[in-house]
């Protein structure tokens, strides 16, 4: 008897254990099943707002990278102006990160401008002068469809000059084209009344009618600063031009001409030349659309401070 209550009892343990262990496994169950729920409730929209975060980053012309060694392309695209897309406020900082960085070997400037305002492109180039002695690496332009005027003023500090076949190059000199509107004016009996300091203190204005002294004091204006473009030409592409041709007369050139003229080293296209120069990938480091400029630069900076952060803390193993 007492033996029959043995086994009674070791069966009524045996199927204690057996609903322990169902209901063990019942609540594992449910928190799992719990788990899942929570985390499609609370992380699916988490997801979400990563993906669009990282839309929005790419979008505003945020980049990651460089990775791995890379030739840096900044591009100088459309007008060059202080209030533009190609204003040096835009392009200098990017030309300091790409100097900066380690895993540039080569910097191209990827022209496509018409050009603009020659104290935006001086500001340009003189930062590149200044950063090649500080990263010393090779710098080339590469002129895409258009490669003129201030435009071309950048190129000429490069290393080298690459134009395109289809590309128009050159248009070097100055301009200055005023409007002339006191005709206009007169014919609905308006005047502008002017008191200036100096006698050509107002030359520039379109509402007063133009004198010979006027005349040629603008005149003179644009024959001096085309003088200063065409010296520049002369001392930064020195024997490759061409003798006995006046690359002054304003006109532009294809890319073949322009390379037979000593304006540009050789006719080819950036993805050629930087595949048969360097072999690496390139990095874009813009700039971006003038809108998200500002946004994509400071994004861009904390970045990178938080990742030096964080390769100055971790230690290193050995």
């Amino acid at each position: 008897m007492l033996l029959e209550l043995v086994r009674e009892m070791r069966g009524q343990r045996e199927s204690f254990d057996v609903a322990q262990k169902l209901a063990a496994a019942e609540r594992k169950s449910e928190r799992r099943w719990r788990m899942v729920f929570q985390a499609l409730v609370f992380g699916f929209p988490v997801v979400l707002g990563v993906i669009y975060l990282l839309f929005f980053l790419n979008s505003a012309g945020f980049r990651w990278g460089p990775f791995g060694d890379v030739v840096g392309v900044v591009r100088i695209e459309g007008p060059i102006g202080s209030t533009e897309r190609a204003s040096a406020e835009a392009i200098v900082p990017l030309l300091e990160r790409a100097f900066a960085n380690p895993s540039v070997k080569a910097v191209v400037l990827s022209i496509d401008s018409p050009g603009g305002a020659p104290v935006e492109s001086e500001r340009i180039y003189t930062a590149i002068g200044s950063l090649r002695k500080q990263h010393p690496k090779p710098v080339v332009a590469i002129i895409n469809n258009i490669g003129a005027s201030a435009a071309f003023l950048i190129a000429l500090h490069a290393d080298k000059i690459v134009a395109g076949k289809y590309s128009l190059v050159g248009s070097i000199g100055a301009i200055m084209a005023p409007w002339q509107l006191d005709r206009a004016i007169a014919k609905i009996d308006v005047t502008q009344r002017v008191y200036a300091s100096g006698k050509l203190k107002s030359f520039l204005n379109p509402f007063t009618p133009v004198s010979p002294e006027v005349d040629l004091k603008a005149q003179k204006l644009v024959d001096q600063l085309g003088a200063f473009f065409v010296e520049e030409v002369k001392a930064r592409r020195g024997a490759r031009l061409k003798q006995g041709i006046d690359v002054a007369t304003g006109e532009v050139w294809p890319g073949p001409e322009a390379l037979d003229l000593g304006l540009v080293d050789s006719v080819g296209t950036l993805d050629d030349y930087v595949t048969a120069t360097w072999g690496m990938r390139t990095y874009d480091f813009g700039p971006s659309p003038q809108g998200l400029q500002l946004l994509s630069r400071a994004l861009q900076d904390s970045a990178v401070a938080a990742v030096q952060r964080l390769a100055v803390s971790v230690p290193a193993v050995r």
